[in-house]
């Protein structure tokens, strides 16, 4: 396979022909994306649902909205903190914080109204275990009806690692850190993806990012696509891929910002933004 130039960190903003409603007028930060496919969130989809109702201790630390916001139609029942750094995170490192960013220790089960979660499968955030794949499965309900094309992955959980199996499973990743080869430091419980922007380890106790934190955005479920269907989708117009900002994780208009994304932009691009939400009135 032609080897892919890793778009991790940039935004894919939906163009005006994509007819796919889970993304209409989507704001996707893509969160992993390599020659195994990609991985990201919706940052444009608020929901009702208050984040004090699913993640109480997080909430405090949540700017305005401070609602869960849907990050795609995968995995509904998993939630994802992305969170800006101010300081770039030069903290410490653990081999924790060093993960693959598809690690399902980054989730957390959704607990709906009735305080039940959906257990999963226990899958990393795009990818099956093996044992599951081509198994029937249950998905979390889907308000918009997420077409066959929905942006899901088949992933190799180990298609990373070629380590002993007995080994953490982030040392070497931490070695890496430490050399100055790997992923830079960072407080703990926050792993960097992009500059200032990382993923929250949802798990760990608030207290220890309170003070670091400049915004943090908690997302159920994600976008995801399989080997070379985002290039495809590419090719076919459906995407533009622009540049993002850390402010655009915690935007304070998510219903503005396909617009605002658009019209930053230094090229034709911003003109695009003021094409009508109803097509038929342009």
């Amino acid at each position: 396979m032609t080897e892919v130039s890793s778009l991790t960190g940039r935004l894919l903003v939906a163009t005006p022909v994509l007819a796919d409603p889970n993304f209409d007028r989507a704001v996707v930060l893509l969160l992993d994306h390599d020659e195994e496919g990609s991985l990201g969130v919706v940052l444009n989809r608020p929901t009702p649902v208050d984040v004090s109702d699913i993640l109480e201790p997080w909430a405090a630390l949540t700017g305005e909205p401070g609602v869960v916001f849907q990050g795609g139609p995968v995995s509904l029942d998993a939630a994802l903190g992305v969170a800006v750094v101010p300081t770039g995170g030069e903290g410490r490192t653990t081999a924790r914080d060093t993960r693959d960013v598809r690690d399902t220790r980054d989730a957390r089960d959704v607990r709906g109204p009735d305080g039940e979660a959906d257990a999963g499968t226990g899958a990393p955030p795009g990818r099956e275990p093996a044992a599951d794949r081509g198994a029937a499965r249950d998905p979390a309900p889907d308000p918009a009806g997420s077409p066959d094309r929905a942006r899901r992955t088949d992933r190799d959980p180990d298609r990373d690692r070629d380590r002993d199996p007995d080994a953490d499973p982030g040392a070497g990743d931490a070695a890496d850190a430490a050399d100055g080869k790997g992923p830079s430091s960072g407080p703990l419980g926050w792993r960097r993806v992009h500059g200032a922007i990382g993923l929250v380890d949802l798990e760990a106790p608030p207290e220890l990012l309170a003070a670091e934190l400049g915004s943090l955005r908690i997302f159920a479920g994600y976008a995801g696509w399989g080997p070379g269907q985002l290039e495809d989708e590419l090719s076919e117009g459906a995407w533009y891929v622009v540049e993002s900002e850390p402010g655009d994780v915690s935007s304070p208009s998510p219903e503005g910002l396909w617009r605002s994304v658009l019209r930053r932009q230094r090229s034709e691009l911003a003109l695009v933004a003021t094409y009508p939400d109803d097509p038929s009135l342009n």
